[in-house]
């Protein structure tokens, strides 16, 4: 995936391993609340800029391995299908254009105005063509964003997440291997929503011992699926 690249707490603790008293992260990149503190504990600078080669300097700023990214991704990996109910209508017009200008293929599921509807209609729909593998990522929109993700997840293979910050739209990714972002167009404003929205779809799952939680999670899911 595109945009900003993300420090977490295990490149500073990678650049500990490896002996290095400071790190070079991309002019963009977010550092998260967490790498920040393990940074100042173990004494490591971030700086922020480029080497001559363009490539980042330390060799722990990775999004994980080749084989990680080979096994994570999808066919439809650059679509992003997007969904709202009549709350969430104008910001997701926003975010439609703000995706578009990322770079992003983007499938608009609706609701098409602001006039009153329900959100789970627009909240299976976005789970649903996840999970089918017809989109690479959802984002569903509804005053608050808790409703939408509860629908969501009730749709086998969806981990989504109502992410109300940068760090939580990290942790999502990176630790829960979240597929589908909801979010709330009362509780939080555009620009916060827009730079929730980039670290979400910039954030690449770390695997390791993550993936034996998730894995957790996809076994609960199937033992009441069989039921």
């Amino acid at each position: 995936m595109g945009g900003r690249k993300v420090i977490s707490e295990k490149h500073i603790q990678d650049a500990v391993k490896e002996g290095k008293n400071s790190i070079l992260a991309p002019p963009n990149a977010l550092v998260t609340p967490l790498a920040r503190d393990a940074a100042r504990a173990s004494g490591i600078t971030i700086s922020f800029g480029s080497d001559s080669s363009g490539a980042l300097s330390s060799g722990s700023l990775h999004q994980g391995s080749a084989s990680q990214a080979a096994n994570q991704a999808t066919p439809n990996a650059h679509l992003v299908c997007i969904g709202a109910d009549h709350g969430g209508f104008e910001l997701k017009l926003e975010l439609i254009a703000h995706l578009k200008s990322l770079g992003k293929e983007v499938i608009d599921l609706g609701t098409d105005s602001t006039k009153s509807c329900d959100y789970p209609d627009f909240a299976y729909a976005v789970a649903r063509l996840v999970a089918d593998g017809k989109a690479g990522a959802g984002i569903m929109i509804d005053g608050v964003g808790v409703g939408s993700s509860i629908v969501c997840n009730k749709v086998p293979g969806i981990r989504a997440a109502c992410a109300y910050n940068e760090f939580a739209a990290w942790n999502a990714r990176a630790h829960n291997n979240s597929n589908v972002l909801t979010l709330g167009s009362r509780s939080m404003g555009v620009e916060v929503v827009k730079r929730i929205v980039e670290v979400f779809l910039a954030t690449e799952f770390e695997g390791g011992r993550h993936s034996r939680r998730v894995q957790k999670m996809t076994d609960i899911e199937e033992r009441f699926s069989r039921k």
